[in-house]
């Protein structure tokens, strides 16, 4: 599958009424996906905060934050997913439909952490990647990011 680029804002992605494809199933693979980087996280900061004596364990939510962030903003720079949005192919693109960079992988991350950070965004956000016409999150939305089922890969 492809997707033509135009200058308006969003018509550089998949159209989802003409390419649903691009976006089936997606809110269900954001979800696991999440499910594995949290795994893959967790285990990462376990082991750190584990390294010098255990000490970090009294800072662990702190050591898990700054994991999160490494991983999350290293891997979408460099993959336009994380792992766990790798292994259920599935990658963000930009309002152009381009890879994310490091600029916009930082902005799309931090946007995630404060939404998952307060209830009531993180329930927003929930909800419209369930109902809205592309599956964007509150962050998603902020950022002009979309995730999408990875072109000639599902």
């Amino acid at each position: 599958m492809s997707f033509t680029m135009n200058d308006n804002t969003y018509d550089a992605l998949p159209d989802p009424l003409t390419q649903p494809a691009f976006y089936d199933g997606v809110g269900v693979k954001r979800l696991l996906a999440w499910v594995v980087d949290t795994v893959f996280v967790g285990m990462i900061a376990a082991v750190i905060a584990s390294i010098p004596l255990f000490l970090l364990w009294f800072v662990f939510p702190l050591v898990f934050l700054v994991v999160s962030l490494i991983y999350r903003i290293g891997s979408i720079r460099a993959f336009s997913a994380t792992p766990g949005m790798r292994l259920f192919n599935i990658e963000l693109r930009n309002h152009e439909g381009h890879r994310l960079d490091g600029s916009e992988a930082a902005m799309h991350t931090i946007g995630f952490m404060i939404a998952s950070a307060f209830f009531i965004p993180q329930v927003a956000s929930v909800f419209l990647m369930l109902m809205s016409e592309r599956g964007q999150g509150l962050h998603d939305m902020f950022t002009g990011i979309v995730a999408i089922n990875s072109p000639g890969r599902y």
